[in-house]
C-alpha cells in the first residue's frame, strides 16, 4: 500500500489538475501499480484500470462505499452502502466477440484511458463517434470494407453495447426505487471521482493533524506521518485537539 508521503505526493499533484479528469484517474491508477510505466497504464483496459482503483480504495479505506444520490423525481436523498468487493469481479473480455448485426461485421477492443484522453481532446467531434472510430478494428458490411468512421448511427449504438458487454467492469451502476416516490433511480459510480474525493478528504485531515501536533510538540511532517493512526489520534486527544 502506498506510503502517507507518496499520498500526500499524488494528492498535491491532483490539485492541479482538472476536476472529474482523466488525468487525475491516471494518478490514482498509479498508485495502485507503482512501478508501471505511464503508456502501459494508460493501454489496459477502462474496467482493469477500474478494478484496480477498486483494490487501491480497498487497501487504504475498506470495502464498503457509502453512496449518496438525490431522486430526480421528488428531490430525497438516497443513501446506501456498497461492498465493493464483487463490483469489478467480472474480468473484460482479452479478445471481444465481433459484433455482427444483420450484414455487418464489426471486430473491436476495449477502450482504455488512453482513448478516453483522446477523445476528451476531440472537443468538437462526437464523442460516441470518435471513441468508436478509435475502437473498430474492421468493419464490414458483405464483401465491402468500412471505414471505422463511417458506420452508421445504429452500428454505434451496438457498438457501444457490446463494448459494456465485453467488459462489465468499466460501468458500475446502481438502480434503485425511491423509497419516498417509488422512481427508479439510476447512477454510476465513476470510482476515480470516488476515490479522489476520498483521498482530497483524507489529506487535508492529514495536514490539519501535522500541524496540530507540529504546534503542539515541535515535530516535523515525517515525524508526525510516521506514526500509526491509532498513535496519532492518541496524541492529537493529550494535546486537546481530539
Amino acid at each position: 500500500m502506498a506510503a502517507p508521503t507518496e499520498l500526500l505526493a499524488a494528492w498535491e499533484i491532483g490539485l492541479t489538475l482538472p476536476a472529474s479528469s482523466a488525468q487525475r484517474a491516471a494518478l490514482l491508477h498509479a498508485l495502485a501499480r507503482p512501478g508501471r510505466a505511464a503508456d502501459e497504464l494508460l493501454g489496459v483496459p477502462v474496467g482493469t484500470r477500474d478494478a484496480e482503483l477498486l483494490g487501491l480504495r480497498a487497501a487504504l479505506f475498506g470495502d464498503i462505499l457509502s453512496v449518496r444520490i438525490g431522486c430526480p423525481a421528488c428531490g430525497a436523498d438516497l443513501e446506501f452502502d456498497v461492498d465493493a468487493t464483487g463490483l469489478a469481479a467480472t474480468a473484460p473480455e482479452a479478445e471481444p466477440e465481433p459484433l455482427t448485426d444483420g450484414d455487418w461485421t464489426v471486430r473491436f477492443r476495449l477502450p482504455t484511458p488512453a482513448d478516453l484522453l483522446a477523445v476528451r481532446d476531440q472537443a468538437a467531434e462526437d464523442p460516441r463517434r470518435g471513441l468508436a472510430a478509435r475502437l473498430v478494428l474492421e468493419a464490414r458490411r458483405g464483401d465491402r470494407a468500412v471505414r471505422a468512421d463511417r458506420l452508421p448511427e445504429r452500428v454505434v449504438h451496438l457498438l457501444a453495447e457490446a463494448v459494456a458487454a465485453a467488459d462489465p467492469a468499466a460501468d458500475i451502476s446502481f438502480a434503485m426505487a425511491c423509497p419516498d416516490c417509488g422512481a427508479q433511480v439510476r447512477t454510476q459510480l465513476d470510482i476515480a471521482t470516488y476515490l479522489w474525493d476520498e483521498l482530497d478528504s483524507w489529506a487535508r485531515t492529514t495536514l490539519a493533524d501535522v500541524h496540530a501536533l507540529a504546534s503542539s510538540y515541535g515535530w516535523t511532517e515525517p515525524d508526525v506521518l510516521a506514526l500509526s493512526p491509532l498513535r496519532r489520534r492518541y496524541y492529537l486527544e493529550l494535546a486537546g485537539h481530539g
